[in-house]
């Protein structure tokens, strides 16, 4: 008995797979807005770039879809120099100038400072020490940038990893001008 019920629901299981990849495959994809390409110019704090300038452009004649960002860094603190070089493509979901923005990238980080120590012969010594890597981060935000240029503004949060580290609470905030 449990045999011929397993076996009559398989095809009926097998239906109701088909139907939802059906369905899944008629859904139509967000809806691109028309108009200029998208393009925004600026200043980040947090996120991959920590403190960074960035340019931002669509792929396409759209206001929202798929883009990419590229910005440079520079900060120091107490004798530490730090030059960032953030990368990412994003992608725009939404519409009338409120987007969702998602992204994957990576940042060039590197990181200068003076090292003071003892030498063999008892006197200080004083070292200009310099590191480099790439972290890897992804983006996911709020952005509000005008359909038809203006003041842009995003904020939201972007997971850094590099090496063995992660971390996954990193905000950022940025204002602009979209264009």
């Amino acid at each position: 008995m449990r045999y011929i019920i397993i076996k009559s629901a398989a095809p009926m299981l097998l239906l109701a797979l088909l139907s939802c990849i059906g369905v899944a495959q008629e859904r139509k994809p967000d809806t691109y807005e028309a108009g200029d390409r998208a393009q925004s110019f600026y200043v980040e704090l947090g996120g991959p770039g920590f403190i960074s300038a960035n340019y931002d452009f669509r792929f396409q004649q759209t206001r929202n879809s798929w883009g990419a960002r590229a910005g440079i860094g520079y900060f120091a603190v107490e004798g530490e120099r730090f030059l960032t070089v953030p990368v990412q493509l994003n992608y725009l979901l939404g519409k009338n100038g409120n987007y969702f923005e998602m992204g994957a990238g990576a940042s060039y980080v590197n990181n200068s400072y003076t090292q003071l120590y003892w030498d063999a012969n008892d006197e200080w010594r004083r070292d200009r020490q310099a590191n480099s890597q790439i972290m890897g981060s992804l983006t996911f935000g709020y952005r509000k940038q005008p359909i038809d240029g203006g003041f842009n503004f995003r904020a939201g949060l972007s997971p850094i990893f590099y090496k063995e580290n992660f971390i996954p609470y990193l905000p950022y905030l940025s204002f602009g001008y979209s264009f």
